[in-house]
């Protein structure tokens, strides 16, 4: 495949994923982004793979530097949906975030 073929595969991929992105409802974006961070994961094994059968050594450096964005990658998704899912826990009961449906004080003061 030329490079007029791989352009035309990445702006079709780009419009494709745009598309589809915009349409996924808000209260899926923390699910999703998981489900990306796995991905991120396969990104990762596969960048070690390539990395063990480079033969030359600037594909081996080459290798290197994407086992290394790749580590970058899965370990900022994890950290950002790990603040993500912080805002919705909570020390105090009463708060959003708790399986409760009412503080204890709460619980006191009805009869």
């Amino acid at each position: 495949m030329g490079l007029v073929g791989l352009l035309i595969v990445f702006v079709l991929s780009v419009a494709v994923g745009y598309k589809l992105l915009s349409e996924v409802p808000v209260l899926l974006h923390t699910p999703l982004m998981s489900g990306m961070n796995a991905l991120s994961g396969i990104t990762l094994l596969s960048a070690l793979v390539a990395t063990a059968a480079a033969t030359a050594l600037g594909l081996r450096w080459l290798g290197v530097v994407a086992v290394l964005f790749a580590t970058v990658n899965v370990v900022g998704g994890f950290l950002v949906t790990d603040r993500m899912l912080r805002m919705f826990r909570s020390d105090r009961a009463g708060r959003p975030g708790k399986t409760a449906s009412m503080s204890t004080t709460e619980a006191e003061k009805r009869p």
